[in-house]
């Protein structure tokens, strides 16, 4: 049994649609679970209602959804036919629930409705993919991850309730591979006891991916991707990114954390607990073959390259011109813990921290108004995080040419820039 996930660019046209239905046509007899992501910039289209709508702004923000709708009963008219009613009935259910969400005025925080918003766009692709899949007999079950995915009330990081989410995987999943070969479902989202939609994290179909693979004791897992597998930077940043054949669950680890967008950052935990390995595999040609990350040690690596855009630096300092000791650094990650943010860099010094964090507004305005209750407190924004794993010096200096450095950290392996 498979694993496979396909992200938002595999499905983002009707040539690409139909593409997946190829590579799947290549597995006949097989038992597979598919997870899908919204089709192509369907996520940033749906965070733009989100933030039209709590704005006040509801015109504005029915506006934009009327767009979104009409590009998905666009591609489904062009991509089904006998199938196309069904699809309509089920798409129309859900563009209900996103309007009828859209009428009512924000009471609550903005991630709350991001997640009840934003999941739309799994809802959305999967039905017109699986309508697609059975039209053309690669038939297919399509299951609302929702019923199975218990989670916290974290909004847009939620957390998975492991035990419970097992049980609905058994109960609601293995069951159906009794009677077909493809199951059929969404990434990224969730649900709370409560029935309120979650979000795993952006990026969160491979996490998603990856759960379902742990759970269901999967040989395999496969992500399809527009690129032919890792990379060592991202090509659209970096024309002479290199491909990468192989990769250990260590450094894929690193590589996430440091922000590679190539895999999700809690993906590889599940995977690594039972040892399964992970395929990454270009979704335009899929007879390459693709990297294959598993156990085992790696030698010769190039240069990892990550770079993260919209950094916000926060510079505590001490009021009286104490030392920032233990307690002010402990009581710093409670308010981190408490706002659910988390940072990608910490420097200190005798009276002074320095933070880089990722820039989201509404948090980064509660975490400067808590820390200034300490300490005096500035916030740079506008920056760029620079992360070189197994760097070399000519690299270091080449990509921070024409750059003022705000921060820098180096160890032997990594080393970390923050410049302007």
């Amino acid at each position: 049994m498979k694993v496979f996930k396909f992200g938002g660019a595999s499905v983002n046209s009707v040539e690409r649609i139909k593409n997946m239905g190829n590579i799947l046509k290549q597995f006949p007899g097989e038992k597979i679970l598919i997870v899908v992501s919204a089709m192509g910039k369907t996520t940033n289209a749906l965070e733009k209602v989100v933030a039209a709508f709590y704005n006040g702004q509801k015109d504005q923000a029915l506006q934009l959804f009327e767009q979104i709708k009409q590009q998905h009963l666009q591609t489904a008219k062009y991509v089904l036919v006998t199938e196309f009613n069904p699809a309509l009935e089920r798409l129309s259910e859900q563009f209900t629930e996103i309007e009828w969400a859209l009428h009512d005025k924000p009471v609550r925080d903005f991630d709350y409705y991001y997640d009840q918003i934003v999941c739309a766009g799994e809802l959305f692709s999967t039905t017109i993919v699986n309508a697609y899949l059975n039209e053309i007999e690669v038939f297919s079950q399509w299951l609302d991850v929702r019923d199975i995915f218990r989670t916290d009330d974290n909004f847009r990081d939620a957390n998975i309730d492991w035990n419970f989410t097992q049980g609905k995987v058994n109960e609601l999943v293995k069951p159906v591979f009794e009677k077909t070969n493809i199951i059929l479902t969404q990434g990224f989202i969730g649900a709370t006891d409560e029935n309120e939609s979650t979000t795993l994290g952006r990026e969160g179909s491979d996490y998603s991916a990856a759960v379902f693979a742990n759970m269901l004791n999967a040989e395999s897992l496969t992500i399809w991707k527009d690129v032919e597998g890792v990379m060592n930077a991202d090509p659209k940043e970096f024309s002479d990114a290199q491909f990468i054949s192989d990769l250990n669950y260590d450094e894929v680890i690193e590589m996430a954390y440091y922000g590679a967008q190539v895999i999700h950052p809690k993906t590889i935990k599940p995977l690594q607990n039972k040892s399964i390995p992970l395929n990454v595999k270009c979704f335009l040609d899929p007879k390459l073959p693709g990297t294959k990350i598993r156990k085992g040690n790696l030698k010769g690596l190039p240069p990892i390259i990550v770079l993260k855009q919209n950094q916000v630096l926060i510079h505590l300092h001490s009021r009286d011109f104490s030392f920032v000791g233990e307690k002010p650094i402990a009581d710093l990650y409670q308010l981190f813990g408490s706002i659910k943010i988390k940072p990608n860099l910490i420097q200190t010094g005798a009276v002074s921290l320095e933070v880089c964090l990722d820039d989201r507004p509404e948090k980064i305005e509660k975490l400067a108004g808590r820390a200034s209750e300490s300490f005096d407190v500035q916030v740079e924004k506008g920056l760029t995080l620079l992360t070189v794993r197994h760097y070399r010096e000519e690299i270091f200096e080449r990509l921070t040419k024409d750059r003022q450095i705000v921060l820098i950290q180096r160890t032997p392996e990594t080393v970390q820039v923050l410049m302007r």
